[in-house]
C-alpha cells in the first residue's frame, strides 16, 4: 500500500500575492485531495498578528484546509519566523494540528525531523536574538493585547528591519550552520531533516558518524512553487522535490522535478 504525504513552507502569503494563494488552492485540490497527509512548515502567510485580526481573503484557503480535513487527510502546521502568532483558533477553523518546532515524526519505518529552519541560522547571531525575544510568551501576550492597528504598524516594522538587515549581512550567514544540523541529526536520532526559511531548495547528503544523511530543504512560493513529496511504499520511502509555475501548477504538471 502506497502513501504520499506532502510538505511545503515560504508561500508567504498576503493580500497582495492573490495569484500565490490561488495556486496553492490549486495544488491543494489537485494533490493533496489524493494524499495521505500535508506539512505546513512555516512561513505560510507574509504575517500574522493574531487569530483575531480577520482576514477575508484567506477564506478560500481556509475552507480548502477544512475541505481536505473532512476528506479524512491530515494536516499539520509549524509557525514560522512570519507566522508564529498563527494559533488554535486558525487550527480549529482549518482541521491543522499545531506542530512544535522542532518535531519528529515517523513515516514509513524511517524518524524524520522537521523544521522550520530558522533556528538551524545560528551564525545569524542578531536574528536569534530577535527571534528569543518575539518567541518569548510574555511579549507574545503584550503584543496580543494591543489593538490591530497598532499590532499592524509593529508587523510593518519589523519586517522594515528585517528587510534593512538582510541586505547587509553576508548570505553565509543566512544559510543553516551544519554543526547545527549535526547536533539536532544525533539528538534526534535521525538521518533525514525538512525544513524551509532559507528559500534554497535543495538535497544535502553527507556521513555523520558513518550513516548516510540527507537534509531536504524546501523552496519559497513566487515565481515558482515548490513542494516535497514523500511516498511510502511498505517500509520504502521515496523524496521529490517538485518546481512548478503558475501556468503548470493550475493544470496539474509538475516541472523540473529533482
Amino acid at each position: 500500500m502506497m502513501n504520499t504525504t506532502w510538505f511545503v513552507s515560504d508561500l508567504h502569503l498576503s493580500e497582495k500575492a492573490a495569484d500565490r494563494m490561488w495556486a496553492f488552492i490549486g495544488f491543494l485540490q489537485q494533490h493533496v485531495q489524493h494524499a495521505h497527509s500535508l506539512y505546513i512548515l512555516g512561513d505560510l502567510f507574509d504575517y500574522w498578528i493574531g487569530d483575531d485580526h480577520h482576514h477575508p481573503h484567506y477564506q478560500p484557503l481556509i475552507q480548502q484546509l477544512f475541505a481536505l480535513k473532512r476528506l479524512g487527510i491530515q494536516l499539520f502546521f509549524m509557525g514560522g519566523n512570519r507566522d508564529f502568532l498563527v494559533g488554535n483558533a486558525f487550527m480549529q477553523a482549518t482541521g491543522c494540528k499545531l506542530l512544535t518546532d522542532p518535531q519528529s515524526i515517523k513515516l514509513g519505518n524511517q524518524s524524520i525531523l522537521l523544521l522550520h529552519g530558522d533556528t538551524l541560522c545560528t551564525d545569524d547571531v542578531d536574528y536569534q536574538q530577535l527571534r528569543q525575544q518575539l518567541r518569548d510568551p510574555q511579549w507574545q501576550q503584550h503584543f496580543l493585547g494591543k489593538p490591530i492597528s497598532e499590532r499592524n504598524q509593529i508587523a510593518h516594522q519589523l519586517r522594515q528591519q528585517s528587510q534593512q538587515a538582510t541586505a547587509q549581512k553576508n548570505e553565509v550567514i543566512m544559510d543553516v550552520c551544519q554543526n547545527e544540523v549535526d547536533r539536532l541529526m544525533m539528538l534526534y536520532d535521525v538521518e533525514i531533516m525538512i525544513h524551509g526559511h532559507t528559500h534554497r531548495p535543495d538535497r544535502h547528503h553527507w556521513q555523520l558518524n558513518q550513516r548516510h544523511c540527507e537534509r531536504i530543504v524546501l523552496g519559497d512560493w513566487g515565481s515558482t512553487m515548490w513542494a516535497l513529496e514523500a511516498k511510502s511504499v511498505d517500509s520504502h520511502l521515496d523524496f521529490e522535490l517538485h518546481q512548478w509555475t503558475t501556468a503548470t501548477l493550475e493544470s496539474g504538471e509538475s516541472k523540473n522535478s529533482t
